[in-house]
């Protein structure tokens, strides 16, 4: 009997680290799910971060270009101060500067992959070409209704848009 009292013990603390060693198991496999999970949601946040950061791109060129121009078309909303002509083949959205001194006209077309402008008097004889770049875009088209009195505006590609503009001056000059 004695010997059985001896193995009996001798059992039971053999099945108590038994059951530390998985109780230290478990717990490491826990943290391990926990860290998985942590570092999981990091790459889906820094995704969804990016494709955010590329939507912001793509809508920051195309709206920034409508502003640039709708600003400019106000500044310049005056009796015979804004008009959409064709030069070279091009449509040009063109505003009258409103300066005392000189005929100076500001130019706003499509140029080479960018929006350009071009502000001169149109007896210095520059053209197209000599316009400074202001923002790279797809696309941008401008045309003005028959009864002068409103601009619409496009710009195409990725972050693409449209704007109309009612000219409170009651439109260009009649040709």
């Amino acid at each position: 009997m004695a010997g059985d009292n001896m193995a009996g013990p001798a059992k039971k603390g053999n099945m108590g680290n038994h059951g530390q060693l998985i109780n230290v198991l478990f717990t490491m496999l826990l943290f391990l799910v926990f860290v998985l999970c942590a570092l999981f949601t990091v790459l889906i946040g820094g995704q969804v971060y990016e494709n955010i950061n590329i939507r912001s791109q793509e809508n920051f060129t195309g709206s920034v270009a409508l502003q640039y121009v709708a600003n400019k078309v106000r500044q310049g909303d005056r009796e015979g101060g804004v008009n959409v002509i064709e030069v070279d083949g091009t449509p040009v959205l063109e505003i009258a500067s409103g300066l005392d001194v000189g005929n100076y006209v500001s130019w706003i077309y499509y140029r080479d992959g960018a929006i350009c402008e071009l502000f001169s008097d149109p007896a210095d004889g520059l053209g197209l070409e000599d316009g400074l770049k202001i923002l790279e875009c797809d696309g941008f088209d401008v045309s003005q209704r028959e009864d002068k009195k409103i601009i619409h505006i496009t710009t195409s590609g990725e972050g693409s848009g449209s704007l109309s503009l009612a000219l409170r001056s009651g439109g260009g000059v009649d040709e």
